[in-house]
């Protein structure tokens, strides 16, 4: 089922590791044209045409935008009692780890009567959209608002699709998890129309102000992309995220049937879904490739996970060792990279480009997809090989203060005027000098 890339003696360049290597994606300028009338006409009309798109694209028009509260605090109480548990803990644990990653201001004394702090400042308002489609994603809730809170954000709105079968409200399951997190703001918009609406806001049909967002974070389809693209600048975005996908460095201790159990859970998201095992053992891909190809026959979604397993984007790579499996894993960048060797601890430490790194056979994607503390929010395509998953700093600004006094800008007045004159900006050096008088423009300090 899972096409085959044989490396196995040779040494290829990085440039011809990305050309060798599966890889899907989606093109987003396809659907621009399709997306770029919709959030124009938000942008013109707001709510009204939001509204309007979402009857038009999802057969449905609740009531109002925003939520209303008796429907977030009914759909927490009729949460099944097991699943609140399990979003609870998952809470617990995340909040575990976010907490952790607040990072703290800083005091620089350059010089006697002259500092520079970096304080962390939280954006203002932020967006956290939650996707609908093939599964319901509270996890994704969970994943957007426990960073937004841990960073101090003061406002944030989750928007997420209105469902029918649901009164035209979001799941009950994501409004519950809503409620868990204290989030009182939801609005029952998605898609293209739901970003474009967290980017220019407007008047919601009860006469309520929908306000906007500076910042707007979460996964989504290809038209949650496009419209991410086209409102960048007027607010700030987490990323252009693409098909999710797992790559897995194993060795033959790696167990087939749990390789083959990850590759088919990843490749259960979606039909561009991207699963891909680097291995340097024929017979642990041989074992694989058979244990894939019953496990995706008996799978719950099992067309939409064979369509997966047999597109493009996935496959099997050989190497002739874990080293060169190394290579082959920081060059494909991965979204998730699960490490199952033996030493799996010492091999993960030598990666240097991933989201998320999971190591050893008890740390499953699955588990960071919900519990382990982690954020399964991660950059893919190949991103991961600049940019970093949703985390606290995601929410932060850092913003530099800068204190002198008179002595301190006299001492290094000579050298500004310099640099200023050395870039002919010579206002530059004059804004300096005219801080001192007519000393300062015979002396340049004082």
């Amino acid at each position: 089922m899972l096409t085959r890339t044989d490396l196995r003696g040779t040494t290829p360049t990085l440039s011809q590791l990305r050309r060798a290597l599966p890889r899907g994606g989606t093109d987003v300028n396809a659907v621009l044209p399709t997306v770029t009338p919709v959030v124009e006409a938000i942008a013109e009309h707001g709510a009204t045409a939001a509204l309007d798109y979402t009857e038009k694209f999802d057969k449905v028009r609740p009531t109002s935008v925003r939520v209303p509260a008796d429907v977030i605090a009914r759909a927490r109480e009729e949460l099944d009692p097991a699943v609140t548990d399990a979003l609870e803990e998952a809470i617990r644990r995340a909040r575990l780890v976010h907490a952790d990653q607040r990072r703290q201001d800083t005091l620089t004394q350059v010089v006697p009567g002259g500092t520079v702090a970096e304080k962390w400042i939280p954006v203002r308002r932020v967006g956290l959209y939650v996707p609908g489609g093939n599964a319901v994603y509270p996890s994704s809730v969970i994943m957007n608002v426990v960073p937004a809170q841990e960073a101090g954000v003061a406002s944030l709105v989750v928007a997420s699709p209105p469902q029918a079968d649901f009164g035209g409200w979001p799941h009950p399951t994501i409004l519950a998890a809503c409620a868990l997190l204290g989030v009182e703001e939801v609005w029952a918009v998605g898609g293209a129309q739901g970003v474009a609406l967290l980017a220019y806001g407007g008047t919601d049909t009860n006469g309520g102000i929908l306000d906007p967002v500076d910042l707007i974070t979460g996964p989504g389809n290809i038209y949650v992309t496009a419209a991410k693209r086209l409102v960048r600048g007027v607010v700030g975005i987490d990323s252009e995220a693409g098909p999710t996908e797992i790559a897995i460095l194993a060795d033959d201790s790696a167990d087939p049937a749990v390789v083959a159990s990850d590759l088919v859970s990843q490749a259960e998201h979606d039909v561009l879904a991207a699963s891909v095992l680097v291995t340097d053992s024929e017979a642990l891909a041989d074992a694989v490739d058979k244990a894939v190809a019953t496990a995706a026959v008996n799978t719950k979604h099992s067309e939409r996970v064979q369509t997966a397993l047999a597109g493009p984007q996935s496959g099997i790579v050989l190497v002739d060792d874990v080293d060169a499996g190394l290579k082959v894993v920081d060059a494909y960048a991965a979204e998730h990279l699960e490490i199952q060797t033996r030493d799996a601890q010492a091999v993960a430490d030598r990666v240097t480009s991933a989201g998320a790194i999971f190591v050893g056979t008890y740390s499953p994607v699955s588990l960071g997809d919900y519990s382990a503390g982690s954020n399964h929010v991660l950059p893919t395509s190949g991103s991961a090989k600049y940019a970093s998953g949703l985390s606290v700093q995601t929410f932060l600004r850092g913003v530099h203060v800068i204190d002198y006094n008179r002595d301190a800008l006299a001492e290094i007045a000579d050298r500004v005027v310099t640099l200023a004159n050395a870039e002919d900006l010579p206002a530059h050096g004059e804004a300096v000098q005219a801080r001192f008088g007519a000393a300062a423009n015979d002396r340049g300090t004082k």
